[in-house]
C-alpha cells in the first residue's frame, strides 16, 4: 500500500507534526534519540506516547476534517469476545473465549477517507511508516493492507466504549484528535499473552474485574501513541459528557498482506471487502 511520496503530500504531512520536537523524518540522524526513547518506553511499559506530536493548528485542522466526515461513519453497537472470534458454545461459561465485551462507537473506514484529508496524508507518508518500524525494531515493516481497517476515524459519544480486546493487527498506532469531556481513556495490560501462551487464566481474572495490573493512559489532543496490541489487551473506558471523542487508528504490520478477518470487518464497518 506504500505510495510514492509526492512533494505536496510529503509537505502537508510534515507540516502537521512538531518536527523540531519529533524529527521522525531523520531516524538515523536527529531522530535516533527519539527512536531509542520509544524503544525504551515500549520495553518498560509496552506502549509509547508522544504528547504534542501534532502542532496546535494541525489538531484544529484534523478535528474539523474528522467532524466533517461523521456522516460517512458506520455505527456499531455489539458484543464480542476479546479475540474478535466466533464463540464456541461448548466451552465453559467462564472461559474468556465465551466472556463478552461491549463495543459501541462509530467508525469511518479507510476507503471513505478522502485523498486530500490530512490524516490520510500523514498515514501514507513514508517517514511515519519508517519511524514507527524503527521504534518497534521491525524491518521490513508495512502499512496494513485492509481496505477498510488500514486507517480509521473513530467517534465515541456519551456512553460509548470499546471493551477489552486483543488486536488482530500486529501493531496499532493511535492519534488523539479530540478527547471526551471525561472518560474515554485508554487502559491496557502489556504482553498479557504471547505467541506460545494465551494465558487464559489471567485474561479470565481481568474480565472478572481484577484490574491490578492495568495501566491507565489519559487522552490528550495531538498525542501519537503506539503499542503491541496483538499481545497487550486494552480498552477505551466509557465516555462521559457531550464532547465527541475523536481519534484516528493507523494500522501497520510485519507482513505485507495483513488484513482483518470478516467478523471484525462486519463488526466495525457493517460490510466486508
Amino acid at each position: 500500500m506504500s505510495t510514492p511520496p509526492h512533494t505536496s503530500t510529503a509537505a502537508s504531512a510534515r507540516d502537521l507534526i512538531d518536527i523540531e520536537r519529533y524529527p521522525i523524518d531523520d531516524v538515523d540522524g536527529a531522530g535516533s534519540a527519539l527512536v531509542a526513547r520509544c524503544r525504551a518506553d515500549l520495553a518498560a511499559t509496552g506502549a509509547c506516547q508522544l504528547d504534542g506530536f501534532l502542532r496546535g493548528e494541525a489538531v484544529d485542522r484534523l478535528v474539523a476534517e474528522a467532524l466533517g466526515l461523521t456522516d460517512r461513519s458506520f455505527r456499531n453497537e455489539a458484543v464480542h469476545n476479546v479475540y474478535f472470534e466466533d464463540v464456541d458454545p461448548s466451552l465453559p461459561d467462564d472461559d474468556p473465549r465465551r466472556m463478552m465485551e461491549r463495543a459501541s462507537q462509530a467508525t469511518v473506514a479507510y476507503d471513505l477517507i478522502p485523498d486530500g484529508a490530512g490524516i490520510r496524508a500523514l498515514y501514507e507518508w513514508d517517514p511515519l511508516l519508517h519511524f514507527v518500524g524503527a521504534a518497534l525494531g521491525k524491518h521490513p515493516f508495512y502499512r496494513n493492507r485492509d481496505p477498510l481497517g488500514a486507517l480509521n476515524l473513530v467517534y465515541y459519544t456519551e456512553g460509548d466504549e470499546l471493551g477489552w480486546h486483543f488486536d488482530r493487527a500486529e501493531f496499532v498506532v493511535t492519534l488523539m484528535l479530540q478527547p471526551a469531556t471525561s472518560g474515554g481513556d485508554f487502559e491496557y495490560i502489556p504482553n498479557l499473552r504471547s505467541e506460545s501462551d494465551e494465558n487464559y487464566s489471567a485474561v479470565r481474572r481481568l474480565l472478572q474485574g481484577d484490574l491490578t495490573d492495568v495501566i491507565h493512559l489519559p487522552s490528550v489532543a495531538g498525542t501519537l501513541a503506539f503499542f503491541r496490541g496483538r499481545h497487550s489487551i486494552h480498552r477505551v473506558t466509557p465516555i462521559v459528557g457531550d464532547r465527541l471523542r475523536t481519534n484516528a487508528v493507523l494500522s501497520f504490520a510485519e507482513k505485507p498482506d495483513q488484513r482483518l478477518n470478516t467478523l471484525t470487518q462486519e463488526l466495525f464497518y457493517g460490510r466486508t471487502a
